[in-house]
């Protein structure tokens, strides 16, 4: 019986897995079958000079001093018309940048530069608070939005704005590029993964003419379709998905332009990508819980609802990562690797759903920026591992998004020109390290009952959850050692922070 049992759940998992796997082989296969459409895009109506619309570039910051410099410089190099072109800067922040930005600010402004500085004093609602309360004194009929840790470029808006001739067009999304790709090998497999979801997923959707959402930054809206989906919400911790699905369910088409690109800075540490891949993960799996039901009922095409499922619950595969990782010990031991149906049952899905597709997906992706194919070939065992050893932390973030909307909004630490100055905050990685032991027994018991097939990938495993384990151990204990100094510092040496008491009561203030 429990023989029996374990058969059926450790087929279940990767039954699961497989049908991820296999969509993305329909992504790619998509982006083929649709290549017409997607080049189309690049083929925007021109728009005469004095016909240009005014726009809005809204810049949501919260403690961004090594950064917010730099995105105020290259936003304020946008090469549009000056008396159409607003520059809005939403500060939450309770640190020194806001004198920085202030300053900085007032300098554009005497350069001739239409910029405006709004400081919340509270964060309700967080980045999607800041932008709704900044879209309610807008100029402009169209809104850009940058993260700090992007570098607008020059052409931005000239590239894109032709497109929202069309009364139909809601929002242009542009592609994210990598000023870091090349810093480590945490970063190189981070620009993999992104590039997959670009050149990939938005290409397939926006080419098949199925929804697919605004990345949050590095695009532009149309101030009506925000309104007409109900405004910026922040009742999840992913308001750009959230707001996305909502206006494409009112009528609203979107656009994808791959070839404009729109450079920013991936975290270069473990921790700090932990915090953004929970955020993103928590917020994904709120935004189904609102939205999912209403999707699957609404009037448009099958082929769009299904996509809207896949789309909205990918993360459910971290917690059916780890089921697998627990399981796979007991089914190399209990089940004989002679019998060729085990085989399949055991072996065989794993490789496919697991190298196959991934494979197909990210050379797929690489070759579509005119990168070798051959980066994917060495990079793919990394990618598997990290994303294996991310997966008991995302699994976290899964079930937390399950029991609780909204929560609260934990910005991705950049470095810019001061590294070490923000930093994000991690748990010691027990459970990774005691699924990395239970992996390395996985790996044993392969190569003893002779799953011989199931050997690497038990071996991913195993470095998978060692390398996050051992980064950020390792991350945790050069700040504790960093911040001793300090701790014995007297008040008058220690840095200021401002404390609870210091911090003004109210709303908006320019």
């Amino acid at each position: 019986m429990l023989h029996t049992m374990l058969v059926v759940l450790y087929f279940a998992v990767l039954l699961a897995l497989s049908a991820y796997g296999l969509h993305r082989l329909h992504l790619v296969i998509l982006c083929v079958r649709h290549r017409r459409q997607i080049e189309r895009a690049k083929q925007m109506p021109h728009v005469a000079e004095e016909d240009l619309p005014r726009v809005t570039i809204q810049l949501p910051l919260f403690n961004e001093s090594t950064v917010a410099a730099r995105l105020l410089d290259a936003t304020a190099r946008m090469d549009y018309p000056a008396d159409k072109l607003e520059i809005q800067v939403l500060d939450d922040s309770t640190d020194e940048t806001q004198a920085l930005v202030r300053a900085h600010v007032d300098r554009l402004r005497e350069r001739g530069v239409d910029a405006v500085y709004l400081h919340r004093t509270n964060r309700v609602g967080y980045k999607a608070g800041a932008l709704d309360e900044g879209l309610k004194v807008a100029k402009g009929d169209l809104v850009a939005i940058f993260d700090a840790d992007f570098i607008p470029q020059p052409s931005f808006v000239r590239s894109i704005v032709g497109h929202f001739a069309d009364p139909k067009i809601g929002m242009v999304q542009t592609r994210w590029g990598h000023l870091n790709r090349e810093h480590s090998v945490l970063t190189k497999v981070q620009a993999l993964m992104l590039d997959g979801h670009h050149l990939v997923e938005n290409r397939a959707r926006y080419g098949a003419g199925l929804l697919f959402n605004f990345s949050g930054t590095g695009g532009m809206w149309r101030k009506n379709a925000i309104h007409e989906a109900g405004g910026w919400q922040h009742d999840t911790l992913t308001e750009d998905l959230d707001l996305s699905y909502r206006a494409q369910l009112a009528g609203w088409k979107f656009v994808y332009r791959e070839d404009v690109v729109s450079p920013s800075e991936l975290p270069e540490d473990v921790s700090a990508l932990r915090a953004q891949q929970y955020r993103w993960a928590k917020g994904t799996v709120q935004t189904a819980r609102k939205l999912l039901k209403r999707v699957l009922s609404s009037n448009i095409s099958f082929a769009q609802r299904l996509e809207a499922l896949f789309h909205l619950t990918p993360h459910f595969a971290y917690p059916l990562m780890v089921t697998l990782s627990v399981l796979l010990l007991p089914a190399l031991v209990l089940l004989p690797a002679t019998d060729t149906l085990t085989m399949l049952i055991v072996d065989l899905p794993l490789c496919v759903a697991t190298t196959g597709s991934l494979a197909a997906f990210y050379m797929f992706a690489e070759a579509a920026q005119g990168r070798s194919r051959a980066n994917v070939l060495t990079r793919l065992p990394m990618l598997i591992a990290l994303g294996t050893g991310l997966a008991p932390h995302l699994s976290k973030a899964v079930f937390e998004g399950m029991r609780h909307m909204a929560g609260e909004f934990v910005r991705t630490p950049k470095h810019g020109t001061n590294k070490g100055r923000y930093r994000a905050r991690a748990d010691l990685p027990l459970l990774e390290t005691g699924l990395c032991l239970l992996s390395f027994g996985s790996t044993v018991a392969s190569l003893q009952t002779g799953h011989y097939f199931a050997t690497p990938f038990a071996a991913l495993f195993t470095i998978g959850y060692g390398y996050v384990a051992m980064l950020v151990a390792h991350e945790q204990s050069t700040r504790r050692r960093e911040s001793a100094p300090m701790l014995l510092a007297t008040p008058s040496e220690r840095p200021s922070e401002p404390t609870a008491a210091e911090q003004p009561v109210g709303k908006l203030a320019a």
